[in-house]
């Protein structure tokens, strides 16, 4: 399977340093969807390149897309494309049985309250300690699947490539026109030198 990740890189640090493509940023986890920094860290991923570029320009909303808008803590976005063995398991929250089984309602999964869904993905860790993570659907559009990855599975991910994000690309393009991030006008960067 194949799984994309934006995120800030420090394109000098080693590959088990802050900033990297599988860096789990755990020391400022806890206000994410899943998180449980005192248990696990975790990667947030997606089947798709847009769904995780989405998240990071989703803040613009309507705004004129600038340059700025792909750093982060003074580092480029970057798009980390993986590859994850087929045999690893994630519990699917998007699928009817698997709610059943967990017990879970759709509204309790699809919440944005974290209140609701860090307990949830921590019951899920605790009782299934051979699932890589969980998956689930984008709250941006239904069709996206994003996947949590708990820490103990990313040794599974293969890196494939990464790439800075630029304004060109395709992915930003997506993201922009989906968040109606209007494009910079030709000569604004230069009237501001």
């Amino acid at each position: 399977m194949t799984l994309y990740r934006c995120f800030a890189w420090n394109q000098a640090a080693a590959d088990d340093e802050p900033d990297t493509p599988k860096w789990c940023p755990r020391p400022f986890q806890g206000e994410g969807r899943h998180d449980n920094p005192e248990v696990y860290g975790c990667l947030y991923l997606s089947d798709r390149a847009l769904s995780c570029v989405a998240e990071q320009l989703a803040a613009f909303r309507g705004q004129r897309l600038l340059p700025s808008m792909l750093m982060r803590r003074g580092l480029p976005l970057a798009l980390a494309q993986f590859e994850i063995a087929d045999q690893a398991r994630f519990i699917d929250l998007d699928d009817p049985d698997v709610l059943k089984t967990e017990r879970l309602r759709p509204s309790r999964v699809a919440t944005r309250e974290r209140s609701v869904t860090q307990p949830q993905a921590l019951s899920i860790f605790k009782r299934h300690p051979k699932v890589a993570g969980v998956a689930w659907w984008s709250t941006w559009e239904a069709q996206w699947k994003n996947v949590t990855l708990f820490d103990r599975a990313v040794r599974q991910l293969r890196l494939a490539q990464v790439e800075v994000l630029t304004l060109t690309h395709p992915a930003v393009q997506d993201a922009a026109e989906w968040f109606g991030l209007r494009p910079m006008a030709p000569d604004a960067d230069r009237a501001r030198h």
